[in-house]
């Protein structure tokens, strides 16, 4: 079965998560992405604890695993003339490049977007950066928690007040890598191509007339990909409310994030559960579902009230198994808060697919990982189509592809421009995340 992305063709120059991320999406659903890593140590996530046994020693990482199968990967030193040659001469082949660098790297090295458009002017350059690609914080450096603390988001997640216990929260999740900058580049990315390639045009059908093909521009175009940004988009709703009102929220004071008793995680005998009940139905379900109809009228009081008292007693008298089963008979938003084995083990995750197994050489049993969030009825990704690649593995493959003939190829092995799949000393873990 064909993939939706096939024939997009991707040079991913990005390190860590949010450009890998984002490729992900892209490879799963069919695009050939070709991993363009340096010939030092390439992808520092490549060398992250833990490891998977008997795999490739430069493929090994699971957390390198988890975000590059489906890809290839080429090593070129962008700092020596061949290697920035070679790049150019991927480029004319190519549909998409994606980078993670601060802004202004490949424009002082030479092969910026301009250039790149000299050789292939339909190319999509897509940059992600932590505070895009103009503006006054240009050049800073900056981690998912910095993106999130400067807009915004962190500073209003958690309870209310300050001193212990009332300090902003951090996600277990990385909402300005992955929401504000993977999924934001993979949109735009694909926006882009549209744009470039135009719309077929639709048949007629019963009681339509069609659609007439748009010709595209043929041309691509930059996405400049702010994780601070993507982060702030996040609170639409909730700058909706200040810009109408003026009123500033606080932490703990959002309707959603807090401030309501119906709407809140509640301890109860051996762990914690969910409650969600917004709408009035539901929250009218739980309160006679433990008889306690006098509460129906208590549901938008806040923390802290005699109300939220009494529905936190309410919890601790009943274990997570017995609330599971209160759930099912009484429709009223209510689900446990489970521990990561206990979801990954869960029924519900097992349905979606969303634990997969990839053959990976050498290992000594198929390696887990997550599976693919977009489900497509009728031509869905394909999460095992390639292992997760050895560092410059396809060197040779990438260069021959893009025209090089195998003494060309030979020549730049030689002079250093690029490299195969040789490993450089392990680093220390301690230093795979420097900014």
């Amino acid at each position: 079965m064909s993939l939706p992305l096939e024939g997009i063709r991707v040079l991913d120059l990005s390190r860590l998560l949010p450009g890998g991320f984002c490729s992900l999406l892209l490879a799963d659903f069919g695009a050939d992405v070709l991993k363009v890593e340096d010939t030092g140590m390439g992808d520092y996530i490549r060398w992250s604890p833990p490891y998977i046994d008997g795999a490739d020693d430069s493929a090994k990482s699971a957390l390198f695993l988890s975000l590059n199968r489906n890809k290839r990967s080429i090593r070129l030193d962008l700092k020596h003339e061949r290697g920035r040659e070679a790049l150019l001469a991927l480029v004319r082949e190519y549909d998409v490049v994606l980078e993670s660098f601060r802004p202004g790297v490949l424009e002082r090295l030479g092969v910026g977007y301009e250039r790149m458009r000299e050789v292939n002017p339909g190319i999509v350059y897509c940059a992600i950066s932590g505070y895009g690609q103009d503006g006054p914080k240009r050049e800073a450096s900056g981690h998912d928690m910095n993106y999130l603390g400067l807009v915004g988001l962190l500073g209003l997640t958690g309870e209310r007040g300050g001193g212990v216990g009332g300090g902003p929260i951090q996600s277990a999740g990385q909402i300005a890598d992955i929401g504000g900058g993977s999924l934001m580049a993979a949109f735009g990315i694909l926006a882009a191509l549209r744009e470039r390639d135009g719309v077929p045009a639709r048949p007629t059908g019963s009681g339509s007339e069609g659609r007439p093909a748009r010709e595209g521009s043929g041309e691509g175009q930059v996405v400049d990909v702010s994780m601070a940004d993507g982060a702030l988009s996040w609170l639409a709703m909730v700058a909706a409310s200040y810009f109408a009102d003026g009123t500033v929220p606080h932490r703990g004071d959002l309707p959603l994030a807090g401030s309501l008793i119906c709407y809140r995680p509640y301890e109860c005998a051996d762990g914690w559960v969910t409650l969600g009940a917004l709408e009035p139905k539901f929250w009218q379900a739980w309160c006679r579902g433990v008889g306690r109809e006098e509460m129906i009228e208590k549901q938008f009081e806040a923390p802290g009230s005699e109300a939220h008292a009494q529905v936190q007693e309410i919890f601790k008298t009943r274990t997570r198994a017995q609330w599971e089963e209160f759930a099912r008979e009484h429709d009223c938003c209510l689900e446990l808060v489970l521990d990561l084995d206990e979801a990954l083990d869960s029924e519900l995750v097992h349905a979606r697919e969303m634990v997969v197994e990839i053959d990976q050489p050498g290992a000594e049993r198929p390696v887990r990982q997550l599976g693919i969030p977009v489900k497509l009825d009728r031509t869905p990704g394909g999460h095992a189509r390639l292992p997760g690649p050895a560092l410059g593995e396809h060197t040779e493959q990438a260069l021959r592809e893009a025209g090089y003939s195998a003494e060309e190829v030979a020549e730049l092995l030689a002079c250093g421009a690029v490299m195969g799949p040789t490993h450089p000393a392990e680093p220390s873990a301690q230093a795979t995340f420097r900014v």
